[in-house]
């Protein structure tokens, strides 16, 4: 099971790399890659991918769904089963999450959160502080570390006492949640996937000519580094101030643009605008801010559009609100072909204006 993720692209993944056809000389960039469910496809599809999101949780559960066998070999460890045994071998070690987001949170004088029991909990915090202590030692790669991390977030998201997202929590334990966590190795595929990782702002990302971009932006008011803040904390493996019931880690310096309702169309379009791609694949909704004229006609200054109806699916409802805005959503992906003269036709057309 992996994480449920706002917005997920998973049931769309191969209609829309589908539109990006087969492998060009650039990079399938996924600007937004969140848990990875696209990128995985492309690179499944023999493209060289290129990861990247403002949370760095979601990169490493990206990480965690491109990578192939030899991309993470384990050779300190004997193994990528070996290191997935061992951290289930450790013991529980009461930590931060363990004092904040089990009922242990009530001997510190916070509310009694119940995110997690406190035998998970103590078991959370002990496996990633081994997956830290082996990554200090030097028996991790970067890039075996960010696979270990997102395999214990997938563990942990198993037994969370939550609806969906980490927003809040059950007052009642949940089944799963009443379950012992335990890490499981992935199937790889064989061979090495052409990843490149970024942790940053999308308006920063480097792309080429060569490239297609798929960006995949938040397009409703819910704030994923809020919605998803426990997991940030435990692939942080820090201790940050919290607060309110929740026990939410700050974040507002990640809140986004795309998520405001005024500020969406102009956000959308600078990131159009500035990237430079040979192709550029946006994906969006019935559900967004921005209504589907309005963001056609504002990014066909950026070259030719083309409207494309991906598919409808069922609605994403961790709570009786959202399943009161109805039962589906229409997913559609607005690719964007931009017009680019080279050196030699603008000197032409530059002369014959003169002329």
């Amino acid at each position: 099971m992996s994480v449920r993720y706002i917005g997920s692209k998973a049931r769309v993944a191969e209609a829309i790399l589908d539109l990006a056809g087969p492998p060009t000389g650039g990079r399938f960039v996924d600007a937004f890659c969140g848990t990875g469910a696209v990128a995985a496809v492309a690179a499944a599809r023999e493209w060289r991918v290129t990861l990247n999101d403002s949370l760095p949780s979601a990169v490493a559960m990206s990480i965690g769904a491109t990578v192939g066998r030899d991309n993470v070999r384990f050779e300190a460890l004997r193994g990528y089963s070996a290191a997935i045994e061992a951290l289930n071998a450790v013991p529980g070690n009461p930590g931060f999450i363990h004092g904040t987001y089990s009922p242990a949170s009530v001997t510190a004088g916070a509310v009694e959160r119940r995110y997690f029991t406190e035998p998970n909990a103590a078991r959370i915090d002990a496996m990633r502080a081994q997956i830290g202590a082996w990554s200090l030692a030097g028996d991790l790669t970067w890039v075996e570390e960010q696979l270990l991390l997102a395999d214990l977030l997938r563990a942990a998201n198993r037994v969370a006492n939550i609806s969906g997202t980490y927003g809040c929590f059950l007052k009642s334990w949940s089944s799963t949640a009443l379950r012992d966590v335990r890490v499981t190795a992935r199937p790889l595929p064989d061979g090495a996937a052409d990843l490149r990782a970024v942790v940053g702002d999308v308006f920063e990302l480097a792309t080429t000519t060569e490239d297609t971009v798929y960006f995949d932006p938040p397009y409703t008011k819910r704030q994923y580094s809020a919605y998803y803040h426990l997991l940030e904390t435990i692939h942080a493996g820090d201790a940050p101030e919290v607060g309110g019931v929740t026990g939410l880690r700050p974040w507002k310096d990640k809140a986004s643009d795309f998520c405001y309702k005024t500020r969406a169309l102009d956000a959308l379009t600078r990131l159009v605008m500035g990237t430079t791609a040979r192709q550029i694949l946006l994906s969006y909704s019935n559900e967004g801010h921005v209504p589907q004229d309005h963001l056609v006609n504002a990014l066909s200054e950026a070259g030719k559009v083309t409207l494309h109806e991906v598919k409808t699916i069922g609605r994403y409802r961790p709570n009786a609100q959202a399943s009161a805005g109805g039962d589906t959503v229409n997913e559609y992906v607005i690719e964007i072909n931009p017009v680019r003269l080279d050196r030699h036709a603008l000197e032409v057309s530059q002369s014959a204006a003169l002329a």
